[in-house]
């Protein structure tokens, strides 16, 4: 066996013992998450709602990148891009490989139209994501219709 699967091997036996080890940020797991709430009412399209909610949290917590993402991305869906940038900013600035910031950034970029940047937050992501992860391959996907809707 080579030494590249007998690692991939270990890692994999790790994580099963570990549980949420290797979660992202441990707000994917909402039962569990103070953020339930919020995730409830993005869920339901309420992001005005989520906004007013995430904004009291962050006063107690100013530093928490899960919480600045879940904003920017409220904001982002009501078009409030400049206020979903700089949100997406703070978040990676706290945890540069924030696999949800990097993802809903690089979908803001197409938004505005921002290919490169876009593709920039595609690369974080592929060296974030070691064994690939699910916001790689949505942003992958989000790029690639990006560029056959506007290949005209």
């Amino acid at each position: 066996m080579s030494r590249k699967f007998m690692f991939i091997m270990a890692l994999l036996s790790l994580s099963s013992l570990s549980g949420p080890i290797f979660a992202d940020g441990g707000y994917n797991n909402k039962k569990n998450s103070p953020l339930a709430p919020v995730q409830t009412l993005i869920e339901d399209e309420k992001y005005q709602d989520a906004i007013s909610e995430l904004q009291q949290l962050l006063k107690e917590s100013p530093t928490d990148a899960d919480m600045l993402n879940l904003l920017a991305y409220s904001q982002r869906k009501l078009q409030r891009f400049d206020e979903a940038l700089v949100n997406y900013q703070k978040a990676l600035d706290i945890e540069p490989k924030h696999r949800g910031a990097n993802e809903y950034l690089g979908e803001l970029y197409l938004q505005l139209g921002q290919l490169d940047k876009a593709q920039e937050r595609l690369q974080v992501l592929d060296k974030a994501c070691f064994f690939g992860c699910d916001e790689f391959d949505e942003l992958e996907e989000a790029i690639k219709t990006y560029q056959s809707q506007n290949s005209s």
